[in-house]
């Protein structure tokens, strides 16, 4: 076997689904995910059903989450503009603020007039996030012009988005950007064999999109799952939500383009290790790697993901390169597809 090691990955956008809607995912099943994929880091999203928008909802959140996850994961803050007088202590143990500009899952959308004092009001020690297409992704950007502070554009998936972005850092603006591997492997015309199982904010954009993303990606920052889990039920119903798990299938399939001459080892690291720990401050340490076998070929395979929902958009795709060993902190903590070490065994992490 052909064996390589990585630091440990950093996907800086997931939604574990806990508390409240635990029959999706929990904080034990996604961080399990997570390991599975080699990620040994994840930042979770703050609209839940109850939105993360109080001090006490994000500490009853956070010690939910130390009594289960197994990997290391820290937490964002939500606003729709009526509790800026809580965002000193909310920043002190989140690593961002995150805005909804667009209807998206949890009903959580923000009037823009609130923007400007948002802007002001949050601690530049962490970037504020955005979810943000078409003319509110313009807005974003209007106000940081007016406003520079750092901020981080979620899940790019169109050319117009991504020229603004490039724009904008000519300009000497602190924005970042990430982009989603659904956005990088998928294109409208999965549409037809996926059905509503390829309904998601942003949607799959055409093949020319997805082609300017590849051929721009020295300009996008991160990589970022959006891990976004939903039952098989609830996606097949009348009314199916949005939202695509990616936890594990995210490396094997940068993995396989790395074969294909597509991308790099070196690409790897930076989109989904070094970007994310600089962007958000995460602490890097050297004892927590991953092992992979590049060269192992395989089909994702719905039957044995650990995520909850147990299904994936990508399900019977052949990829090549898999996870074989997580170190965290200089503990194996999953090998050979099984976790090793009790559920709360993860870090909280805060913004110190």
């Amino acid at each position: 076997m052909n064996t390589l090691l990585l630091p440990g990955l950093i996907d800086p956008h997931v939604h574990l689904r806990d508390p409240e809607q635990t029959e999706k995912e929990d904080f034990l099943t996604g961080t399990s995910a997570a390991l599975s994929g080699g990620f040994t880091t994840v930042l979770d999203m703050p609209n839940n059903k109850t939105p993360v928008m109080s001090i006490h909802t994000l500490d009853e959140k956070i010690a939910r989450a130390k009594k289960l996850t197994v990997c290391d994961i820290g937490f964002y803050y939500g606003s729709l503009g009526d509790n800026l007088d809580t965002f000193r202590e909310a920043s002190q143990k989140t690593k961002g603020l995150k805005l909804f500009l667009n209807q998206t899952t949890g009903n959580f959308l923000l009037d823009p007039s609130f923007l400007e004092k948002i802007f002001l009001a949050w601690p530049n020690t962490s970037p504020i996030l955005f979810h943000a297409e078409n003319e509110t992704f313009d807005l974003a950007l209007e106000v940081l012009k007016k406003i520079p502070r750092p901020i981080h554009l979620c899940h790019l998936s169109t050319s117009y988005e991504l020229k603004k972005v490039i724009d904008a850092k000519e300009a000497g603006l602190p924005v970042s950007c990430g982009v989603t591997p659904h956005h990088l492997f998928l294109t409208k015309e999965d549409e037809a064999t996926l059905g509503p199982l390829g309904l998601m904010k942003p949607p799959l954009q055409s093949r020319e999109e997805v082609e300017f993303l590849w051929q721009h990606l020295g300009a996008i920052d991160i990589i970022e799952s959006d891990h976004a889990p939903h039952l098989l039920t609830e996606k097949h119903s009348e009314n199916p939500p949005y939202g695509v798990p990616g936890l594990e299938t995210t490396l094997p399939l940068l993995l396989t383009e790395v074969h294909k001459g597509r991308l790099t080892i070196d690409e790897i690291i930076r989109l989904c290790h070094t970007n994310p720990a600089k962007i958000f401050r995460i602490p890097v340490d050297k004892s927590t790697q991953i092992e992979i076998d590049p060269d192992e070929e395989w089909i994702i395979s719905n039957e044995h993901l650990l995520t909850k929902c147990r299904w994936s958009p990508f399900h019977d795709r052949s990829v090549r390169g898999r996870v074989k060993k997580v170190i965290l902190h200089g503990n194996t903590v999953y090998e050979n597809g099984k976790i090793l070490v009790q559920q709360g065994s993860g870090t909280i992490l805060e913004n110190g």
